[in-house]
């Protein structure tokens, strides 16, 4: 059994870095099965098998995770944004914002509705769990830990979130794919012009292959440093916040200040510096393997209920789509990148966006980081109308 601090750390670093040059190298029936379970989804679930097997002593452990998980949470949030430059996804035009904020709206209408629903059978603190997956389907993985991180939610109710988001989620990806088959149907009985879509990722497509900077040592180093400077005035800031108005807790503070703090970045120098898309996946693997590793495996008894959960938000967000589609004439590019551009983000968004044509994969990765800043505000919003319900 592991006792050493940083020897857990090491532990699960290393877990990380093997399953991603696995999914990176894989060829074959591997590469297919990396497809549909992400490394990052197996980095939790096998740190949950590691932790139910006690590979670490949860006590002697702990100080080491509490004192990094909440700040490179803060520190990925800093670099995970500034890849979003507010300009470019106003390029994208009032219709493709509209289909991304119908597909947020109708998303948090399922969390809530679902909750009412299933809280007999997955229990009324389920609000909590429901909330970290809800900023992972507005946003990603890097959003439902921070709102983890804002919320104080249990290892165990992550557990349970993460079985919905990688079961439900691959189920709704495979969906979204075969459906493209039908988009000339769909978009003659919505009556959607598809002409603006086309312009727009024309001009996205130009501005992608002009940016041909070099990832470097000074670059990461750069990136790097000014995260966690980022993460380190951020927590400083979040508790004065808290301490000056008393209201919700030091965390969430903290969050919403380093997510204005990193948009304000990313419209400087520092948000055209190359890597930032390389830091915040290393600090994202980093927290999840930490997050995991105080789950177990046997604290997941109802995972059949929370799943069916999963599938009943899901069920409302596409009928609810499909009237808005209907009422405001969108097509099913829109509507099918807009959804998972907040269930998926930018790991599977730009995948379909390809799917339909190669020049319309930057408007998958706009709308996917669209999803990155409203995805920790609103999951938190949700979660607190799901606590008042319970």
């Amino acid at each position: 059994m592991i006792t050493n601090g940083f020897t857990y750390v090491a532990v699960l670093l290393f877990m990380a870095a093997v399953l991603v040059t696995l999914s990176t190298h894989a060829t074959g029936g591997l590469q297919k099965f990396f497809k549909y379970v992400p490394a990052v989804v197996l980095c939790y679930l096998i740190a949950m098998l590691l932790c139910t097997l006690k590979v670490w002593d949860m006590a002697e452990t702990k100080p080491a995770y509490s004192a990094l998980k909440n700040n490179l949470t803060y520190a990925m949030i800093f670099a995970m944004l500034l890849r979003c430059d507010i300009r470019k996804v106003l390029k994208l035009g009032p219709k493709m914002l509209i289909g991304f904020f119908s597909a947020t709206v109708t998303i948090i209408i399922g969390f809530i509705a679902a909750f009412l629903i299933m809280k007999g059978a997955i229990g009324s603190d389920a609000w909590m769990g429901l909330g970290a997956l809800c900023g992972s389907w507005i946003g990603g993985s890097g959003n439902m830990v921070a709102v983890q991180a804002a919320l104080n939610i249990s290892e165990a109710d992550m557990g349970y979130a993460l079985v919905i988001d990688s079961i439900d989620y691959s189920l709704w990806v495979m969906f979204l794919l075969w459906a493209i088959q039908l988009a000339p149907k769909f978009n003659k009985w919505t009556k959607a012009d598809t002409s603006k879509l086309d312009e727009v990722s024309s001009k996205l497509e130009e501005e992608a292959k002009s940016n041909t900077s070099r990832i470097t040592f000074q670059s990461l180093i750069l990136l790097i440093g000014s995260a966690f400077l980022a993460s380190a005035v951020a927590s400083n800031v979040g508790a004065a916040l808290y301490d000056a108005t008393g209201f919700s807790d030091k965390a969430t503070w903290t969050v919403l200040f380093i997510t204005a703090v990193s948009l304000i970045a990313a419209v400087t120098p520092l948000g055209k510096v190359p890597g930032s898309a390389e830091v915040s996946n290393l600090l994202l693997y980093s927290v999840i393997g930490l997050l995991a590793s105080r789950a177990s495996l046997l604290e997941l008894g109802d995972a059949p209920a929370w799943i069916l959960t999963g599938f009943i938000i899901l069920a409302i967000h596409a009928v609810l789509m499909l009237v808005i589609c209907r009422v405001l004439k969108l097509d099913l590019f829109t509507a099918g990148v807009a959804s998972l551009a907040n269930i998926g983000g930018t790991a599977s968004a730009p995948v379909l966006a390809g799917s339909y044509s190669g020049s319309l994969v930057p408007v998958g990765i706009l709308m996917a980081l669209m999803g990155y800043v409203v995805g920790t505000p609103l999951a938190v919003l949700c979660a607190n109308i799901m606590h008042a319900l319970a």
